[in-house]
């Protein structure tokens, strides 16, 4: 079993992430945090009861304290945790200074469950892990996930969404662009814009990488 730490200050993407971790047998997600200090004190906690994490998901923007300075920090006095830093294409700066601090790899955030299992798995095994896109500034082609079953309700805003809101948001879970959004769904551009801006308002989201971690966790609930 490989028990997981997650850091991430929006809760609704810490519980996107814990739901697509929990469904799968070999992880388990022994704690939370909002900020890295949070982070810190979780796991000196955890190594007081004898039962550290193996591996760390940490968030780059973060209040308090950022994922960077948590993550030089943890690898310091915690030789044996792995970070994998949790990022969006926008923090290449902040990732390029996690890695140097000793982060054992990053991905992007809204990397589809399977992919996002795999790469835990693998850094677990003593293997670094590089997400696409970052490093080369080039745009990401992110495969279609694998539906997930939604084990709970899921969180406030959810039942708000219009009907073509749901579809705007399973398509952002495709990793489709606006553009193919649009052509998909017949709408313009700026249509489908003002349709994300709201799903975003709606499930006080920050962005659309968080939509797409959300969508992904509670997508069997947004196909019926």
């Amino acid at each position: 079993m490989i028990r997981v730490l997650l850091v991430e200050d929006q809760e609704i993407v810490r519980r996107g992430l814990k739901t697509l971790l929990e469904i799968k047998p070999d992880l388990q997600v022994v704690g939370e945090a909002s900020n890295g200090q949070q982070a810190i004190d979780a796991v000196r906690s955890l190594y007081a009861q004898s039962d550290p994490p193996d591996i760390v998901l940490m968030d780059i923007r973060m209040p308090v304290m950022d994922g960077v300075t948590a993550t030089q920090q943890m690898c310091q006095e915690f030789t044996n945790i792995k970070v994998l830093v949790l990022t969006t294409f926008d923090d290449a700066n902040y990732v390029s200074e996690a890695l140097r601090f000793g982060a054992k790899g990053y991905l992007l955030k809204d990397t589809p469950a399977e992919e996002l299992a795999e790469a835990i798995r693998s850094v677990h095994k003593g293997y670094t892990q590089f997400g696409p896109g970052i490093i080369e500034k080039i745009a990401p082609t992110t495969p279609s996930p694998a539906p997930t079953p939604s084990p709970e309700e899921p969180p406030p805003g959810f039942t708000e969404l219009t009907q073509r809101e749901r579809q705007v948001l399973r398509q952002i879970a495709a990793g489709a662009s606006n553009r193919e959004i649009a052509q998909t769904l017949f709408l313009s551009e700026g249509t489908v814009r003002n349709h994300i801006s709201r799903i975003l308002t709606r499930l006080d989201l920050r962005d659309r990488t968080q939509a797409a971690i959300i969508a992904n966790a509670f997508l069997s609930w947004l196909k019926e």
